[in-house]
């Protein structure tokens, strides 16, 4: 039952990327929709930075490191503009600050 429900998930992960490129292979992507592709990985990466941030009641260690990691965050998507690189450096840096600070 799990092999199938793996299956089932990359399927539709699968068909949902794939999706794009079968729908404009012969035409050109509107305006419209590039932008949205332009603008939409930062709006995502903003909107992560906030949720991480939201329980972030005093300045404790943890608090510390999230704020630390959230910048790190931020500067490494601004840098290299790969979600990937940017919320694996951020992850690493915050579990790093955690036990520095």
């Amino acid at each position: 039952m799990m092999y199938i429900t793996i299956l089932v998930c990359a399927g539709i992960t699968f068909s949902l990327r794939a999706f794009p490129f079968l729908c404009f292979r012969k035409r050109e992507m509107p305006a419209w929709l590039h932008q949205l592709g332009q603008q939409l990985p930062s709006a995502i990466m903003a909107i992560l930075v906030v949720y991480c941030l939201k329980d972030i009641v005093n300045f404790s260690s943890s608090g510390k490191a999230q704020v630390l990691a959230s910048i790190v965050v931020i500067v490494t998507y601004k840098w290299k503009h790969n979600t990937f690189y940017s919320i694996l450096s951020g992850t690493i840096c915050n579990m790093i600050f955690l036990h520095l600070l």
